[in-house]
């Protein structure tokens, strides 16, 4: 055995650790915040915990009400559902909304959502829904909206709900990205037609069909009507023709010319059942489509401007959701919009169908702290979770929520997990084999930059267009390029430390957001110094809106809204696919150069958690992450044992060939190693999947917008070379084999932490047992029910040894699981809002390995980490036990005063007590 000073995080000695006091001071501080924080909506409701469900068709709501006596068994009091408002065709999440008016049909509609709630209710179960606010789907479904803009332009009545700059717009015109090429080339090719529906026109390229604009197919009657000699289709023409075209901000006039054009396209479909007419019509449908100069003619009319993809992320003016284009963004701060796409929601949230919604992308919105005080002031009671991802040391914003979905506690839970000691040689190995040191700072902003240009394109121009009109109004700035201007918001962004700012019109300027911007700003002089400070200095102050004129606070809450995506996609979705020292690091809402929280740290986080959102989710695994956390849980075992590690890789890359002329670079190389180990055992089609997914992210050989087809196929080769290979798959099992032990009490501490922190533990479907699930789509496969079922069934039965016996099958994780939610639903005042947390210390020789905490005055429980470097045993290492008797609810064994770590444990590498009033006979 080590002796304590090796079991010591760096930095802290031995003897401190041993006497860590209880942080008293830190607990007064911080139940002084959480009673200003915590509203009353906290207090009332059991929350438990919340299974996440993923419904798709198949998958729909007569499905999951077939678990509901599942779900209850197992100890969640809330079903938290993927969105199911209508979306697109098919969909498989549901956050490509295209209707917020009703119930998704392929998942079973409003009356098989009814069924799913009331079986819910009878089973005692509540609610928590996914929404979408930031964006809808205008591909794959029909959008009424969206066809509505497409055809009246800022004259529709839907023309506010979407965040289109129709400023930008080439006269007034969006761009729609979906041509394969040139325009001019599609066009002569005759893949662009003309169609006849009924009464109405619209234009077909393969899949995609738009409308044609009424003043265009007022045009284009007439010459029809003329030589029909028709007056009543010369009639519709000539009025189609000479709508007005009111702008944006008109809503009466926009009313009033809808009301006008319903009126006349019904005359026109009534004309088309006249068979004259109808040929007529067709007759001049065919012309159109013969000439491509007529159909040009055309097209330039229209609404919209019908381009190759390639420019969208160039081209675009309208806000989508980060770089996809089929999802446009909304206007939800305006009221008309909320209450168009809110209104459904609501009512189930007064009505007590649902309990509670968590907002996705919250970071999107123009206004984040406006949304929510409209929803809150709508849903007063509603439990609101928002989708925000907290940089290190970065504090929720005072909304009226009760906190985040979690990915904040995810990463703190696994880096207390992680070894120090192993932090070192992984650099080394990781430098070894990518040849050269890995600097996780410089790819970030490297990423960024990438993004900004390649992904951001167009949303980055258009800011810089408002910027130029704003610094033309200023005169000591005034005479700065379009140029300067790009290449210094460019660089602000990459410098930005966190998704956001949340500076408004409407709100004093919050410290957090000034020191943000001024250490952002202070970062820019220093590492640009080719920057005018005079244009810094100015930036500066725009920033935390010094001017207030209406254009200068456009551009700050549209900046904004950038900084997230720059953020997202630079360093989630491609830094974290080529920085691969310890990959299980590389989660949402993580910082992977931070290798681990020490224990001081770790309970500071938790004691500030309780004091202020007590009823956040505690996240370890969901539809996002990139890995799940039994994957994860695995590979922070390299941190305990990082030159075996080392070894192994080195042998397998002899045993597989690789060498320095490898077809696949060395940062994916590594990656894949790593991915074998965590995931094992996997297939090749499912490597391979992974892989290419996983290469298009880090976008160093291949894109999603650009993808290699000859790298990819290389990419296959190699995986199926390495699954291929008999004696290196014999190699890796053995390797995966020797992590059990770790593997095994990293996920279980890992899953105890969650249930018994501060917050309410989240299980994402299938997760109740081992899962060695990756990213998306990986993660989203069908779940095996019926095992999960009978593991559950046969639990009372079992001992605790026989379930340690059986741990391989995954049912000491669905043991602790349905263990420790039942105690949470038993003890509600140790879990919840009203609940505390005291860190308890262990003492001897391993105490260092030991995560101790008392919930309230009734549970407390016991975590214990790496095993894999210093076996099952704890010699002389004791927990001192709060005054009272002690149940072990694993064990069922009785304890109290000081007690061994092995005495306490028993066969588990974890514990979770509850104080008996009376100890049994």
């Amino acid at each position: 055995m080590r002796s304590p000073s090796e079991i010591s995080p760096p930095g802290v000695s031995p003897s401190a650790l041993f006497r860590l006091e209880p942080l008293g001071g830190l607990s007064i501080m911080l139940k002084s915040i959480g009673d200003k924080l915590k509203p009353g909506y906290l207090q009332g409701v059991n929350r438990g915990g919340t299974y996440r469900v993923q419904l798709r068709p198949g998958f729909g709501f007569d499905e999951a009400s077939a678990l509901a006596e599942y779900w209850q068994a197992l100890g969640v009091s809330h079903i938290y559902c993927s969105p199911y408002l209508q979306a697109t065709d098919g969909s498989t999440h549901g956050y490509d909304v295209v209707d917020h008016s009703k119930v998704n049909e392929e998942l079973g509609g409003n009356a098989r959502r009814a069924a799913f709630c009331e079986t819910l209710r009878r089973y005692g179960l509540r609610q928590l829904l996914d929404i979408v606010p930031n964006h809808m789907a205008i591909r794959g479904g029909h959008n009424v909206w969206w066809w509505d803009v497409l055809e009246n332009g800022p004259s529709s009545r839907f023309s506010r709900h979407f965040d289109v700059e129709w400023r930008a717009s080439e006269f007034e015109r969006v761009v729609l990205p979906i041509l394969g090429d040139q325009y001019g080339v599609e066009l002569e090719a005759g893949r662009l037609v003309v169609e006849r529906r009924r009464g109405a026109l619209l234009i077909r390229y393969f899949e995609h069909e738009n409308p044609v604009a009424p003043r265009s197919l007022g045009q284009f009657l007439r010459p029809v009507a003329r030589r029909l000699e028709h007056p009543q289709l010369g009639f519709v023409a000539d009025c189609l023709a000479e709508l007005p075209a009111p702008n944006a901000t008109d809503r009466d006039s926009r009313k009033r010319r809808h009301r006008d054009k319903e009126v006349l396209l019904d005359m026109l479909e009534a004309l088309c059942l006249d068979p004259t007419v109808a040929e007529a019509i067709d007759l001049q449908v065919a012309r159109t489509n013969s000439s491509p100069d007529a159909l040009h003619e055309l097209l330039q009319a229209q609404n919209y401007r019908l381009a190759f993809w390639r420019i969208g992320n160039q081209e675009l003016d309208y806000r989508r959701f980060f770089d996809i284009d089929s999802l446009v963004g909304l206007c939800v701060e305006d009221e008309e919009v909320f209450e168009a796409t809110h209104s459904l929601v609501i009512t189930w949230l007064v009505e007590g169908s649902i309990d509670g919604v968590r907002v996705d992308h919250i970071d999107g919105l123009y206004d984040p702290r406006g949304y929510l005080e409209r929803l809150r002031q709508r849903a007063p009671s509603a439990w609101l979770l928002v989708e925000k991802i907290l940089e290190d040391g970065e504090e929720l914003p005072p909304w009226p929520v009760s906190g985040t979905t979690g990915y904040e506690f995810l990463n703190v839970a696994q880096r207390v997990l992680t070894h120090p000691d192993g932090e070192a040689p992984l650099d080394a190995l990781a430098d070894e084999l990518l040849r050269e040191p890995q600097d996780y700072v410089a790819m970030v902003e490297s990423a960024k930059r990438l993004v900004l240009r390649e992904a951001l394109g167009s949303d980055l121009h258009r800011l810089v267009n408002r910027l130029a009109d704003i610094v033309y109004d200023h005169r000591r700035v005034r005479d700065y390029s379009r140029r300067e201007l790009g290449e210094l918001l460019a660089e602000l962004c990459v410098e930005f430390p966190v998704y956001r700012t949340y500076v408004h019109p409407d709100h004093p300027v919050g410290s957090n957001d000034t020191s943000v911007v001024h250490e952002t700003c202070k970062r820019l002089r220093a590492k640009h110094p080719r920057f005018d400070p005079r244009l810094v200095d100015f930036l500066e102050r725009l920033l935390l809106l010094e001017w207030r004129d209406a254009e200068e606070v456009e551009f700050v809450l549209r900046l904004q809204q950038l900084t997230g995506p720059v953020m997202a996609k630079g360093v989630e979705d491609t830094t974290f696919y080529r920085f691969v020292r310890l990959t299980a690091l590389n989660e949402v809402g993580g910082d992977p150069s931070a290798f681990h929280v020490d224990i001081h740290d770790f309970h500071a986080a938790m004691q500030r958690r309780q004091a202020c959102y007590p009823e956040a989710l505690n996240a370890t695994s969901t539809h996002d992450t990139k890995r799940s956390e039994d994957v994860r849980a695995r590979l922070l075992c390299l941190s305990e044992v990082p030159m075996q590690w080392a070894d192994n890789v080195r042998q397998w890359r002899e045993l597989a060939g690789v060498g320095p002329d490898c077809a696949v670079d060395p940062a994916m190389e590594y990656l894949l190693w790593q991915t074998l180990v965590g995931a094992w055992p996997i297939d090749s089609p499912r490597l391979s999947e992974y892989a290419r997914k996983a290469a298009r992210e880090a976008k160093i050989h291949t894109s999603w917008h650009s993808p290699n087809a000859e790298y990819e196929g290389a990419l296959d080769a190699h995986v199926s070379a390495l699954l291929g290979n008999a004696e290196l798959v014999a190699r890796i099992e053995a390797f995966v084999g020797s992590l059990t032990p770790g593997f095994e009490a990293n996920a279980l501490a890992q899953t105890l932490l969650k249930l018994a922190c501060p917050g309410v533990p989240d299980v994402y479907q299938g997760t109740e047992l081992w899962d060695l699930s990756l990213v998306d789509p990986d993660n989203r496969r069908p779940v095996e029910y019926a095992a999960r079922k009978q593991l559950l069934a046969e639990l009372p039965e079992l001992t605790a040894e026989q379930i340690w016996e059986r741990r391989r099958t995954g049912i000491a994780k669905l043991w602790l699981l349905n263990h420790g939610l039942k105690v949470r639903r038993a003890l509600p005042e140790c879990f919840g809002a009203q609940g505390t947390y005291q860190p308890i210390l262990a003492h001897g020789q391993h105490s260092a390995r030991v995560l101790a905490f008392a919930r309230g005055q009734d549970a407390l429980a016991v975590a214990t980490r790496w095993w894999l470097r210093f076996g099952s045993d704890f010699p002389g290492t004791t927990l001192v036990l709060p005054p009272g008797d002690w149940l072990n609810r694993f064990t069922q064994c009785m304890h109290g005063g000081e007690v061994g770590l092995p005495t306490l444990l028993g066969p588990f590498p974890c514990a979770l007590l509850t104080r008996v009033d009376e100890a049994p006979s």
